[in-house]
């Protein structure tokens, strides 16, 4: 709080839908708000400048004075106050990232509102807290006026921010998060990540005030089961990789291209955004023996509608790694031979790429994903395109993961150059590791007996 304000005229932009601005300053900081008549202005300007007068102390955060600030903390709405979550988050959070925090504000705002006959279609509000209300790049412009509808329904019909600490409420709002918009069942990792990001902006109502604790743990919900472990169904084994590896190859068009980007899934264990960024500058290929991919970043597809600079792809740091921390992962004989043939044949984008589509842009999951299902048609048995092996190009990575912990590599060793923690490795490849510890008792059981 404090009691350096400061107060400007009222200004007048046209072409706004609210185009008489109030501003003023705490301790600095401006703030402004804006209305539809000059009246309403001038009304706002007096009630702030006789607060300012009588003494009252300003909130530096919120810009308002100190008994404004008690009541708005009574009556704050939920979407009001997951609007203002998003606007704090923005700045510090990828596009990507954007984009699954507004995911799973729009699937929980509708249900925290107040019973109402004359509601909006659920799609179109849906659509409108989407793309407008939680994307702060959308707010420089209106939205249409169906979804202004929508929006200023919600904004009179949400429920305070202090409801969600009914149990009652907040049980609803948690169901919410398990149906699809056709009212099917979202994925469970679906449901957990939503979870995830209500239970943080139920945190941040903790700290702006509107709530004493945050109350999700209180509520007796059992979330869906999610496993993060690999189903072995879907995990190749080396012949049926070097088949699909080989069909790729043979395929016309984008397939003698894309066979390496597959290759670095499996031989790597890269995730596909490492795949596409990678460049010949991270590779060591030598002429002969082992060489070394030294992965730096990737590229995620994020949405023009999500990123600062309007691009749609964005560059990231490694999952889970500092901005600049590397991951070097070294690579056998074979691939490094088929590596420097791809360089050969086709060259480098003119930033050293060693993937890219033919207008040289980022390699598109599309495009990858609809190469590899026409390979699994080709390589596979009738008996095996009906499982669910190699389903994915995601699967090659696990099926590298798995090949490194069958051959008896080191679980640390293969958890560093997959870059994950040793802890995620356990969990995910639990049957791989159970393997390895049956071979490794073998072993041990033979070396027994021959000392024996």
């Amino acid at each position: 709080m404090s009691y350096r304000v400061r107060f400007w005229d009222i200004r007048e932009r046209a072409n706004r839908r609210r185009p008489f601005e109030v501003r003023w300053t705490v301790n600095g900081r401006e703030k402004s708000e804006s209305f539809t008549t000059k009246g309403l202005a001038e009304s706002r300007w007096s009630a702030l400048m006789t607060a300012a007068r009588e003494g009252e102390p300003f909130d530096e955060s919120s810009g308002l004075p100190a008994s404004e600030l008690r009541a708005l903390k009574q009556k704050t709405t939920w979407y009001m106050h997951a609007r203002d979550y998003i606007d704090q988050k923005w700045d510090r959070t990828p596009g990507n990232s954007r984009r699954t925090l507004a995911d799973a504000l729009a699937t929980v705002t509708p249900a925290l509102m107040l019973p109402a006959s004359a509601s909006p279609d659920p799609r179109i509000l849906r659509r409108a807290l989407y793309s407008w209300a939680f994307n702060k790049r959308a707010w420089a412009n209106e939205p249409s006026e169906e979804w202004r509808r929508a929006l200023d329904w919600a904004e009179q019909c949400s429920l305070p921010v202090g409801a969600l600490s009914d149990p009652i409420v907040l049980r609803s709002a948690l169901d919410a998060l398990t149906l699809k918009l056709d009212g099917g069942t979202a994925a469970a990792k679906t449901v957990l990540r939503k979870k995830a990001t209500f239970s943080d902006a139920l945190g941040y109502a903790v700290d702006k005030g509107y709530l004493i604790a945050n109350p999700l743990p209180t509520v007796r919900w059992r979330a869906p089961q999610s496993t993060e472990e690999v189903d072995p169904e879907c995990v190749p084994n080396p012949r049926q990789v070097a088949q699909l590896l080989d069909a790729v190859r043979q395929l016309q068009g984008r397939g003698p291209h894309l066979a390496p980007f597959f290759g670095c899934m499996y031989y790597a264990a890269m995730r596909p955004a490492e795949v596409i960024r990678l460049q010949q500058a991270n590779c060591y290929l030598p002429e002969k023996g082992w060489g070394l991919l030294t992965l730096r970043r990737g590229i995620v597809l994020a949405g023009r509608e999500w990123t600062d600079d309007g691009a749609a792809h964005e560059e990231h740091s490694l999952k889970k790694r500092a901005a600049k921390e590397t991951r070097p992962v070294p690579i056998p004989p074979e691939f490094v031979t088929t590596l420097r043939a791809h360089i050969n044949q086709y060259g480098t984008a003119p930033d050293g790429r060693l993937f890219r589509s033919e207008r040289g842009l980022y390699v598109q999951a599309a495009a990858y994903n609809k190469t590899w299902k026409r390979a699994r048609e080709y390589a596979l048995s009738k008996r095996e395109r009906e499982t669910l092996v190699a389903n994915r190009p995601y699967d090659l990575r696990h099926a590298g993961i798995s090949f490194w912990l069958h051959s008896g590599v080191d679980p640390a060793e293969c958890a560093r150059r997959a870059g994950q923690s040793i802890e995620v490795l356990f969990r995910v490849y639990a049957k791989a590791l159970a393997q390895s510890r049956e071979r490794a008792n073998e072993r041990i059981e033979a070396a027994m007996k021959e000392w024996r």
